[in-house]
């Protein structure tokens, strides 16, 4: 097949521009190369961040020493913090299994159930290095077996030489030596906001430690809620839980200022600890003679206030006719009791023991508290508008009566 002129001249057309592409490809591959142009780095996005590399610091050495004063204070009186675990025997009700019904029922495989044996656990801490604590009466109280544990893991039997019901205090003494022993500060001079550190074993949990502030100082078993106790408590948010009762409560030295006792489950923030001085003074006296001997009047009272006044005013059952504008009122005057024999009457208003001057009946507690038994106190009483003094000598607080 020919070809024409037209189709001739085409090709000559693409074989022109077919050469003249391949030697410029070819000039361009013989020429020098280009030195690349620096490129900027691409800006950085939120995915992306450079990896840096840092070195760890050393870990700090451990040390023996610490500037917390809660530690501190832990420190010097942890070990002659004691756990006490007691038990008692607790026997059926008398009568309680003597029925006909049941021997009829079970025949004479019927078996009464054995006694019952009730444990618990508390705190307590060592005053002297031949074995002497401290604990709370309703830790041991009528205990059949107590055991104490030190913090080294030594346990003792402990003996329980006196408990005293008044103030919820204990005296347990165990057979040791040169062991560990607390030192005892002043709760007198205590001021709300200053530091508290409690120590024992809430709930079988041993050593635990916790702190806060003294709340309050001075709280009367009524305020409390338990009136029949002779405790100024003192009053802090450290955590006092079952198991704590018993424990020492410490200032920032280290001192016992208080023993610490769980009184109302409902106390949300709220611990109470009784003062050294008081938990001293009657232990003192349960280890030298097994009792501790408080002073009775007989009388049972309530603070003369406005709206008592106003009280007694309004209810025509009570022939009280009182005058008097402070004091503490007299209920009720037991019979054959010291106030009674000493002419003391329902109706009264209690205005001074011994001359001084008396506004609530923890008052009076506190200063009948202070006497001795037999020992003459001058009661300054009104009744009606007429006042006088009685000469009352108090006996041996009865464990039967709350007054």
């Amino acid at each position: 097949m020919g070809f024409s002129l037209k189709q001739a001249g085409i090709y000559a057309i693409f074989l022109a521009l077919g050469g003249g592409v391949g030697w410029a490809g070819s000039q361009s591959m013989r020429s020098p190369q280009v030195p690349p142009v620096a490129l900027p780095p691409p800006a950085e996005s939120p995915s992306y961040r450079p990896v840096q590399t840092t070195s760890m610091p050393p870990l700090a050495p451990p040390t023996t020493t610490s500037n917390n004063l809660i530690a501190a204070a832990v420190k010097k009186v942890g070990a002659a913090v004691v756990r006490i675990d007691s038990s008692r025997t607790v026997a059926p009700l008398p009568g309680s299994f003597q029925n006909p019904l049941l021997e009829r029922f079970f025949g004479e495989e019927f078996e009464p159930p054995p006694e019952n044996i009730e444990q618990g656990t508390g705190s307590g801490f060592i005053i002297s290095a031949e074995g002497r604590l401290i604990t709370n009466a309703h830790v041991v109280q009528g205990a059949d077996t107590v055991t104490v544990t030190l913090k080294d893991g030594r346990t003792f039997k402990g003996k329980v030489l006196g408990v005293d019901r008044v103030t919820d205090v204990a005296a347990v003494k165990i057979d040791g030596t040169a062991l560990p022993t607390v030192a005892l500060g002043n709760s007198a001079t205590l001021i709300p906001g200053e530091w508290a550190i409690a120590i024992g074993n809430p709930l079988g949990l041993d050593n635990t430690v916790t702190a806060g502030i003294i709340s309050a100082t001075g709280r009367s078993s009524s305020e409390v809620g338990i009136a029949d106790r002779r405790v100024r408590f003192i009053q802090t948010d450290a955590a006092i839980n079952p198991g704590n009762s018993g424990g020492p409560l410490l200032n920032d030295q280290g001192e016992v200022i208080g023993i610490n006792t769980a009184i109302r489950a409902n106390a949300q923030g709220l611990g109470f600890a009784i003062p050294i001085e008081t938990g001293q003074r009657i232990a003192q006296q349960l280890f030298e003679t097994g009792n501790a001997q408080h002073p009775y009047l007989g009388v049972q009272m309530m603070d003369l206030t406005a709206d008592t006044r106003e009280r007694l005013k309004q209810d025509p059952n009570l022939n009280f006719l009182v005058s008097a504008e402070r004091g503490v009122l007299v209920i009720q005057a037991i019979a054959n009791a010291p106030a009674a024999l000493a002419g003391i009457q329902a109706g009264d208003v209690i205005l001074s023991i011994n001359t001084l001057e008396i506004n609530t009946a923890s008052e009076v507690q506190d200063q009948i508290e202070k006497t001795r038994i037999g020992e003459s106190v001058a009661i300054e009483i009104q009744r009606g508008n007429d006042t006088k003094i009685l000469q009352v000598k108090p006996i041996a607080y009865p464990e039967n009566q709350g007054g």
